[in-house]
C-alpha cells in the first residue's frame, strides 16, 4: 500500500490510461484522497481511496482507468 506521506496537496492525479482525473486537495483521513472541486468539471469534490493508487512520483498514478474512476469515486459538495 502507498504511504499517505508521499501524497501532497496540489499533485496531479492520473488514471491508469494517463488521463488527468483531478488534483489533490488534501487527504481525507487515513484512507482517502479528496480532489479539488475547481478542476472537477461538475464543481464538486470527489473522494478516491488510497487503495486505488498504483504509485506516486511527481503525480499520483491510479490503477484504474478514467472511466472506472469517475464511475466509482464518491462525490461530495
Amino acid at each position: 500500500m502507498i504511504s499517505a506521506e508521499q501524497i501532497r496537496e496540489h499533485m496531479e492525479v492520473r488514471a491508469a490510461d494517463g488521463t488527468h482525473v483531478g488534483t489533490v486537495d488534501h487527504l481525507d483521513g487515513p484512507t482517502r484522497i479528496k480532489l479539488t472541486k475547481t478542476d472537477s468539471g461538475d464543481g464538486k469534490h470527489h473522494l478516491i481511496p488510497l487503495d486505488w493508487v498504483d504509485h506516486v512520483d511527481a503525480h499520483v498514478h491510479l490503477s484504474k482507468n478514467a472511466r472506472d474512476v469517475r464511475s466509482q469515486w464518491a462525490t461530495i459538495n
